[in-house]
């Protein structure tokens, strides 16, 4: 590293104030999507769209991020982020002022950039801000932040509202989305204000690079790194699988019959944080990146199982299970990928912020299974995913160019 490391409580307080924030914005979908089905008439595979949405700007504007933060650093692309976050709550208003789902999917899209410009922040600025073998325990704390917001951002709509999930209507969303323009514009000013140094990892100046990163010394394509590239495919999976466990939770409650919906947010999570918490304990000290790697794919693939082959029921609760095993995907998968990048760690950054766009298309071809073939059979579509990812973790993440 080229800073000192010694002290990285206040840098990580308010970076998980961030990640909690990213947690809240992307929650909101999970209780915008049934009631968009319910005030709009339209298709599962329809409002699930309002997902895809959202993750679409990550391929765009991943690249564009990357060089967002190399000309103005971290901090300042954080800031604009929770700027360009309010403005997309700001068109949620217009949308549910004219029930238009067109504009509605505008102002997700809108959001989705925001998103992909402080995801490409926060993530590789949490990874190089210390020991890149410790990466996964301090991404595991940023994570327990992430997830814990997902079930609150719902409940936080309810509250405001008034309403359970059920009853609520499109004309009610006016003060939840007038109160949540504020708080992102707060978060925005604490962002530039924030005690963050601006770091940078190992050889990425390119001074010495031979010494500080030497497989990245022969490398002049960000292309030549084949662990990387897998690292993207093993993330645009994990990213669509993840999403699918937290954002289909209250319409699958829904689907179910089962009483207030919105309370079944928090089963994910609840599986998640266990994963992180435990991450937080044994990664590095007992278990390596790799090897958490390869244990939360076998409990994912279990969980996938039990969700699809059980009572529908009980499945749902099995969605912790699957959830648990996304837990530690995220942590491990960044610097895994991540390293040895050298100068090419920002580029590197953005290839992985891209990937980012699973969240699109697998929750998009959740929706469409769940029309075709039921809510439950639905879930299929996440243990191809898992098997993949649990490969890159055996073997994938070790392969090398000379």
């Amino acid at each position: 590293m080229t800073k000192n490391t010694k002290n990285f409580a206040l840098p990580l307080a308010f970076i998980g104030i961030m990640f909690f924030a990213i947690g809240f914005a992307l929650g909101i979908n999970s209780f915008l999507i049934p009631v968009l089905q319910g005030s709009l008439g339209i298709t599962s595979a329809e409002s699930y769209l309002i997902i895809a949405a959202t993750f679409v700007p990550f391929l765009i504007f991943g690249y564009p991020a990357s060089m967002t933060i190399k000309k103005i650093g971290y901090k300042r692309t954080m800031s604009l982020s929770f700027l360009m976050f309010a403005l997309a709550f700001g068109l949620f208003i217009p949308s549910a002022s004219y029930e238009s789902f067109p504009l509605f999917l505008f102002a997700a899209f809108v959001s989705g950039t925001a998103n992909a410009f402080l995801q490409a922040s926060v993530n590789p600025y949490i990874t190089i801000l210390g020991p890149i073998d410790s990466a996964a325990k301090r991404i595991s704390i940023m994570g327990i932040c992430n997830k814990l917001a997902w079930p609150v951002a719902p409940a936080f709509l309810a509250f405001l509202i008034g309403k359970n999930m059920n009853e609520t209507a499109i004309s009610d969303l006016f003060l939840p989305f007038y109160v949540i323009i504020a708080i992102f514009i707060v978060l925005g000013l604490i962002s530039l204000m924030a005690p963050l140094p601006e770091v940078k990892a190992a050889g990425e100046d390119g001074n010495d690079e031979a010494t500080t990163c030497p497989y990245a010394a022969t490398k002049t394509s960000v292309w030549q790194f084949p662990h990387l590239l897998l690292g993207c495919l093993a993330l645009f999976l994990y990213v669509g699988v993840e999403t699918v466990s937290l954002g289909t939770l209250v319409d699958y409650a829904a689907s179910l019959g089962l009483p207030n919906p919105e309370i079944y947010a928090s089963v994910s999570p609840i599986g998640i944080v266990i994963g992180y918490i435990c991450g937080i304990i044994f990664i590095p000290k007992y278990i390596s990146q790799a090897t958490a790697l390869k244990i939360c794919s076998i409990i994912a693939i279990v969980g996938s199982l039990l969700v699809v082959l059980t009572p529908a029921d009980l499945s749902i609760y099995f969605l912790a299970l699957l959830a648990l095993g996304c837990s530690l995907m995220w942590p491990a998968l960044w610097p895994l990928a991540m390293a040895d990048l050298g100068k090419f760690t920002k580029a590197g950054s953005s290839l992985l912020i891209m990937a980012m766009a699973g969240g699109a298309v697998i929750p998009t071809l959740f929706g469409l299974f769940k029309d075709m073939a039921g809510a439950q059979n639905a879930y299929w579509i996440c243990l191809p995913c898992f098997l993949f990812i649990l490969y890159y973790g055996i073997a994938g993440y070790k392969i090398r160019t000379k």
